[in-house]
This record gives C-alpha cells, sequence and structure tokens, in this order.
C-alpha cells in the first residue's frame, strides 16, 4: 500500500507552497510548521517531508531551528531537504531531528561525496531529490539545469547501493494538474531495488488510488491539502 507524506515547504519559518518552483510565485499557509506537522501526526500521518527553501537556495540549511521544533513536538519521522551539500550539513540536519536527509545538486556535481554519505551514513537515511523539468534534473532549489535525465541520474547510484529515491515533476508541482504516471510507473519498473516517491501534481485522492494502482510505493501530498482538495479524511485509507 501506498504510503502518503505529506510536505511542508518553509521560507522565513513560515509554511508555504511554491508554484512550478517559482521563488516569485509563493503563497503563505501557515505561521508555524510545527502546528501543522501536529495536525497530520494527529491524523495518522508517520512521515513528514521537510522542505528548506531557504536553504536550498543559499546551498546551506536555514531553518533547522524549525526542524527541531517539528521533531521535538511530533516525533515524526521527518525527510528535509534544502540545502544539504557538505558533510557538515548533513550531519546538522540529523542531529537536528531528521531521520532522513534529501541530496540532490551534491548527487548531480559531486557523485563521488554522494556516495560516500550513502556508504558512511546508511542507505536508509540518505534519499536521492531529482527534480525534473522538460526531462533534465535541475539543482539548487530548481534553480540551476544539468544535462543528466532521471534516470542516469538513478542508474549512477542504483548499484552503490541507493533505496530511496523523491522525482519531483517541477512543471506539475503545486499546479494540481496531476502528476506525471506515466514517470512513475517507469522509474519503479526500471528500478525495483529502489523506493521511487512521486511528488508533484496531485491534485485529489483518486491521483493517489491510479498511483497506488502503478505501485508507486509513496506519495508526497502539499497543496492538495492545504486548499482541501484531499481531506486527511480521505487519506485515512491509506494510514
Amino acid at each position: 500500500m501506498i504510503e502518503i507524506i505529506p510536505a511542508i515547504d518553509i521560507i522565513g519559518g513560515e509554511c508555504v507552497r511554491l508554484t512550478q518552483g517559482d521563488y516569485s510565485q509563493k503563497s503563505v499557509y501557515f505561521k508555524d510548521p510545527a502546528d501543522v506537522a501536529e495536525r497530520y501526526r494527529d491524523a495518522g500521518i508517520r512521515r513528514l517531508h521537510l522542505v528548506d527553501l531557504d536553504g536550498a537556495k543559499a546551498s546551506e540549511p536555514r531553518n533547522l531551528h524549525v526542524l527541531e521544533r517539528v521533531a521535538r513536538r511530533t516525533g515524526l519521522d521527518i525527510q528535509y531537504g534544502g540545502g544539504i551539500k557538505s558533510a557538515e550539513s548533513l550531519r546538522s540536519v540529523l542531529e537536528a531531528g531528521a531521520r532522513r536527509a534529501i541530496c540532490g545538486s551534491v548527487a548531480v556535481g559531486q557523485p563521488e561525496m554522494f556516495e560516500e554519505w550513502l556508504a558512511e551514513f546508511g542507505t536508509a537515511r540518505i534519499i536521492l531529490g531529482a527534480d525534473v523539468r522538460d526531462g533534465r534534473v535541475a539543482t539548487h532549489g530548481w534553480l540551476r539545469e544539468s544535462e543528466l535525465t532521471v534516470e542516469g541520474l538513478i542508474r549512477r547510484f542504483a548499484g552503490a547501493g541507493l533505496s530511496q529515491t523523491i522525482v519531483t515533476d517541477i512543471s506539475r508541482d503545486g499546479m494540481l494538474s496531476g502528476p506525471a504516471f506515466e514517470l512513475y510507473s517507469a522509474l519503479q519498473g526500471a528500478f525495483p531495488e529502489v523506493d521511487v516517491t512521486a511528488s508533484g501534481g496531485i491534485s485529489n485522492a483518486a491521483d493517489i488510488v491510479r498511483l497506488d494502482e502503478l505501485g508507486i510505493r509513496s506519495v508526497i501530498v502539499g497543496k492538495a491539502l492545504y486548499e482541501n482538495r484531499i481531506t486527511l479524511e480521505e487519506l485515512k485509507i491509506w494510514l
């Protein structure tokens, strides 16, 4: 059964959402991310996707105080991304309460370092963040594009024991237009040893049902929850 992972994106300590990764298209939904996280936990959610958008832009974590507060108040399994580009940053994120760290830019720009992290910290704690625009992987908070395809990026690390990847279709993120079903199905089929998490475009519970039927193992839900297009009550069949 597919796992539901609500997303909380942070700018300036507040809970926000961007549209297609555009920092100029920002909507603030809640002042305190910890309040939102507690609501998810009380509904039965076990895992939380926490993204430090300030950190992604600055190339170092900038909202560790938020991570610490959310972890302390909720006890959730938190996966945290944004600005993790050094071993020091990675350790600070894990020490602040994240159970898993999401790394994307390092995997693209310094693949040997990413492989070292997989070996040192364990594949259960390191998630490959693969953000895709027009078939190519984007990095640095979606502000830069590489020549790598998502298939090539995953293949690069599958042999090193990679067990988790989050694939975000940037063109659909925050658009409530439905996820890229064919992309996720193809990736999960090509890399059965890797848990592929779908991210971007989830608009209603029917989208989640279809991903579940396709064998996708987890899905990140953000704006659809904030705007009540999906309710926590609807999600209970997967919790």
